[in-house]
């Protein structure tokens, strides 16, 4: 990274300006790193008062996967938001691969996230996320966003 290189946080407010989510599909609490084009850091913390958790599954309370993928999604925003090509614009998903869970992420846990952004042709993007608690990988995938 050069000096030039700036690297930005943004907090949950700053975050609900960037995108469309609110309250309960908000699934990023912090960008804790962004290098525009580049990655970003973030993290989301859960707790027993997510939605999800009361009926995935009762008695034994885990974070649906398709939530995981949705979080490094959100995570990943900012990393086009801060583009001037990309400013304002809706980041959408349009494909999935390689996905792989790997342990479980429960209440109390704090999911970090990294995301990085491997390739831009047009309004198309394709990034890699990776999902861990404890240092643990949770979850892993490879992930295309369309921009509208």
């Amino acid at each position: 990274m050069t000096e030039e290189t700036k690297v930005l946080s943004f907090t949950t407010t700053e975050i609900i300006e960037m995108i469309p989510h609110r309250y309960p599909f908000l699934l990023v609490d912090r960008i804790t790193e962004c290098v525009p084009g580049k990655y970003a850091k973030g993290y989301k913390n859960l707790t027993m008062n997510e939605e999800f958790f009361q009926g995935h599954f009762p008695n034994n309370p885990i974070m649906p996967g398709v939530l995981q993928l949705e979080a490094m999604a959100q995570c990943s925003a900012p990393i086009l938001m801060t583009m001037p090509e990309f400013e304002g614009k809706l980041t959408l998903y349009a494909g999935v691969d390689n996905v792989r869970f790997k342990n479980i992420v429960r209440p109390g846990d704090r999911f970090e996230m990294h995301v990085e952004l491997n390739k831009v042709k047009g309004p198309v993007c394709k990034a890699h996320g990776v999902g861990t608690v404890d240092g643990k990988i949770c979850v892993e995938a490879d992930m295309t966003f369309a921009l509208k």
